[in-house]
């Protein structure tokens, strides 16, 4: 796919905001990395179909609430990072294809997505927090690339920017007001961990191992697949648990089915350690509860860990168990004496995005479900994907819904070829009990 870049542009606040050094939370710290997400719309027939004027007209009133992210990344003597609200702007690129949105199939992540997003050098010591591209395809189809550092917002946040933006569009208010101040996550004082917090410690690395799949470098390239869990497949696996006193979410067991099918598919020992690190949204466990509006970073890792014998070797409800079992101990206390650890550290590099919790042994799971993704309507229609744009490294894994509101959830995984091959036989393997490879 050949991509044209009619013109870049920056687009500020329409009116002139607090002009400030905005302080980041540690939890924003530990999310140091470039997110994007891709939206494609198809044609509705009108004649101003994402008429790029309207959106950046759009984005400048929209950033004028949300300011923070119309400034710049900047860190200070200590290496924290901060914001600096000063009104820059955002990046704005209208580009153009002769291909067709039928040509990139089911969207999955690949090097043609990734060019409907926008170039952003993250590299330098202050770059844009917020870059957007707009792609016209020949069909008449639209895709609209979002890439936003991930320290200004997490996921909650972001579409909640990207649906204000939306609305503005449209012509509508922010039905909620964004709320700026981040002093809402700071450590107590003094700082109490009062948990071992292996979410913030070193994880798992591989064993020597005489098998030859397993003794491929984690350096080594992924690929990225997407698989598609019917409402009916979700069932059978949840049948599977239906014994116990508790109901399991459907995002812990297929958290729990897509840990197993990994392990299995890297071909593990049985005294390899791994865990799975799961993103949660603290806003709702905190005491008291975030604000709604709360802009910036609220989510927490929660990192059940076992050895691939007991994965492997138990059944799936005692696996899901592990999963709902940890989820549940992050409450208030859990949550604060997290930041608490993250504020004692004397190194924050170790609070940094490390590939290496959600390399091979190890599992990054996301869940975008309960985000309004598929709302995004700027005033020609609703989006007939909303996904990744990229993925950054192997291991990571992101659950997301259909945007037909069918219960067709989408898994996006990115693994090494050779474990990959084996994932899709396993993937779809929903017997109760399977014997060992």
């Amino acid at each position: 796919m050949i991509i044209t870049i009619r013109e870049e542009t920056i687009v500020q606040p329409l009116e002139r905001t607090p002009h400030q050094i905005l302080w980041a939370s540690l939890v924003d710290q530990s999310f140091n990395v470039l997110i994007s997400t891709i939206y494609v719309y198809r044609p509705n027939g009108t004649s101003n179909f994402f008429d790029a004027n309207v959106l950046k007209d759009a984005l400048s009133r929209v950033l004028v609430p949300f300011y923070p992210i119309a400034g710049r990344l900047k860190k200070n003597k200590k290496g924290r990072i901060e914001f600096d609200c000063n009104d820059e702007g955002a990046i704005f690129v209208e580009a153009e294809t002769d291909s067709v949105l039928d040509e990139l199939g089911d969207f999955v992540v690949s090097k043609d997505i990734n060019m409907l997003l926008p170039k952003v050098d993250n590299t330098k010591d202050s770059y844009p927090l917020l870059s957007v591209q707009v792609t016209y395809f020949k069909c008449g189809g639209v895709s609209l690339g979002v890439t936003m550092e991930h320290s200004v917002a997490d996921g909650t946040s972001g579409i909640h920017f990207t649906n204000s933006w939306a609305r503005v569009a449209r012509g509508l208010s922010i039905k909620v007001q964004p709320f700026i101040d981040r002093t809402l996550l700071r450590s107590r004082n003094p700082p109490t961990p009062c948990f071992p917090h292996i979410e913030h410690q070193p994880p798992p690395t591989m064993v020597p191992s005489k098998n030859i799949l397993k003794l491929k470098e984690s350096s080594q390239p992924f690929i990225v697949s997407m698989f598609k869990l019917t409402s009916h497949q979700i069932s059978l696996l949840k049948a599977q648990c239906n014994n116990e006193s508790v109901r399991f979410s459907s995002f812990e067991v297929i958290a729990g089915h897509v840990w197993r099918c990994a392990c299995r598919a890297r071909c593990l020992e049985d005294d390899q350690e791994s865990q799975i690190s799961i993103a949660k949204d603290g806003r709702s466990r905190l005491r008291p509860a975030l604000p709604s509006g709360y802009l910036g970073n609220a989510i927490f890792s929660i990192t059940p860990m076992l050895t691939a014998g007991e994965l492997l070797s138990k059944p799936l409800t005692d696996v899901v168990r592990t999963i709902h079992e940890t989820i549940v101990r992050a409450d208030n206390e859990y949550l604060r004496s997290s930041i608490d650890y993250m504020e004692v550290q004397p190194d924050l590099s170790g609070l940094l995005p490390n590939p290496a919790k959600a390399n091979c042994p190890n599992l990054g799971f996301t869940s975008w479900c309960q985000m309004p993704m598929h709302k995004v309507d700027f005033g020609w229609g609703r989006p007939v994907f909303t996904g990744p744009g990229s993925i950054f490294c192997e291991g990571l894994a992101y659950l997301f819904p259909s945007p037909k509101n069918d219960g067709i959830l989408s898994l996006a995984i990115a693994l090494q070829p050779d474990h990959m091959n084996l994932f899709r036989n396993y993937i779809y393997d929903f017997k109760r009990e399977r014997s060992r490879i």
